[in-house]
């Protein structure tokens, strides 16, 4: 099959790896890709964002399933734009990602299922919200309502604070995205990722993992896209796991059928996990960044078959195995990150790192220039390890990112201090 995989980040270098090691796959097409994809795939200077060139490029080359990486464009509708072309893609639809591209939409949704969920509001002026939010008192989690790139959220904790959060997203601080916005309680507890596949009817699990969302050490600072992750996740015992899929996945799939917009594709559910039990924090509608670099490393099936299912409708015939060790992955990241990253810094120790055992170093915003590869983005790497345990795939981790070097390179040093401290 020739398969174009649309992306450029972290997430979409960890799909293209595994997608290349299909025995389904012909020719792999990454546009625009990175230079660490460009090892596996061939990349073309197509912007993800270029819905009509994207689609003429897979007419052209006879492209038989594409692959959307990143929620913007699944929002934006990419893939009603290639299946209106006649080629086979991996959703959800335009109308299927508002379960991503409206908090607020998720949140009357979870209401209507009695999905467990924070108490919350939604509104479009900041003088109700403001009432909202100090009567729920703090910490108070505001939200817009949009995508913002993973950034979206602000934790406040005084009535000050959650006045400037209000104000800042109603003007503009998060563009259009927070033109409507969400007031919800804080919960208490520790938040986890689960995924599934659907294909608008059937549901199978992936499997679970644990993020660290804040830039510094002990869950400090500003939220991120993710500084590191790991797979699986001793917050999630099988138990919780089959939690997710009845209490939440399977209904709200359930629902989305019924709605007339069956949701076919990754699914993504943000879990806190509560002295109450599991609560919804969010759902994303594509694999999780950097979730989806400690997934893949641990798959031990065809993840182009399993996409293939979720498009045909065939995931009821699926059967996916997982390799029984833990993954771990370290974002190394450009300083000035999560606000105005450094580029251009040329980086070194890359092929070091990568002989290490049991590493894979995935590019999440890297080019290369030359005989140089350059650090481009906020997040620049993806140091992923797979080992018996979380002790020792952090030790390989961390060991790899030691070897690699550029002007400004910083990363979280704790990444799993959470299973550790278990």
């Amino acid at each position: 099959m020739r398969v174009l995989l649309v992306g450029s980040g972290g997430r979409e270098h960890a799909l293209a790896w595994a997608l290349a090691k299909s025995p389904l796959l012909t020719r792999l097409y990454c546009a625009p890709g990175n230079a660490g994809i460009a090892g596996v795939a061939e990349c073309v200077p197509i912007p993800a964002t270029d819905f009509a060139a994207l689609a003429r490029f897979a007419k052209d080359h006879e492209i038989d399933f594409a692959v959307i990486g990143a929620d913007a464009q699944l929002v934006a509708g990419l893939w009603d734009v290639f299946e209106a072309a006649g080629i086979r893609a991996l959703g959800p639809s335009k109308a299927a990602a508002v379960l991503e591209g409206s908090k607020g939409f998720v949140k009357d949704l979870c209401a209507e299922l009695n999905i467990p969920t924070a108490a919350y509001q939604r509104f479009r002026d900041a003088a109700s919200a403001k009432t909202f939010a100090h009567g729920l008192g703090y910490p108070v989690v505001i939200k817009a309502d949009g995508l913002a790139a993973g950034k979206g959220v602000i934790i406040a904790t005084s009535a000050a604070e959650t006045d400037s959060a209000i104000d800042f997203m109603f003007e503009g601080g998060f563009g259009a995205s927070g033109h409507e916005i969400v007031v919800e309680e804080f919960m208490e507890g520790e938040e986890a990722s689960f995924f599934a596949l659907s294909d608008g009817v059937n549901v199978i699990a992936l499997a679970g993992a644990q993020d660290h969302k804040r830039v510094g050490d002990g869950d400090t600072g500003p939220n991120t896209g993710g500084m590191g992750a790991y797979s699986p996740a001793p917050v999630l015992p099988p138990a919780l796991e089959q939690v997710a899929m009845d209490v939440f996945i399977k209904p709200t799939v359930a629902a989305m059928a019924a709605r007339g917009m069956p949701y076919m594709g990754a699914v993504f559910l943000g879990l806190m996990i509560t002295k109450a039990g599991p609560k919804l924090v969010e759902y994303n509608c594509r694999f999780g960044d950097p979730e989806t670099q400690v997934l893949l490393t641990r798959l031990d099936s065809d993840l182009l078959a399993a996409l293939l299912a979720a498009r045909d409708g065939t995931l009821d015939k699926l059967d996916l195995r997982w390799k029984t060790e833990v993954a771990l992955t370290v974002v190394m990241a450009s300083r000035g990150y999560p606000g105005t990253p450094e580029k251009g810094h040329v980086i070194t120790g890359l092929d070091q790192a990568a002989a290490l055992p049991g590493v894979t170093v995935f590019h999440a915003g890297t080019e290369r220039r030359g005989d140089a590869i350059v650090a481009v983005g906020g997040r620049v790497l993806n140091i992923t390890a797979l080992a018996a345990d979380v002790a020792q795939a952090r030790a390989r981790a961390y060991a790899a990112a030691e070897k690699i070097h550029w002007e400004g390179a910083f990363r979280r040093s704790d990444i799993g201090w959470r299973a550790l401290n278990r």
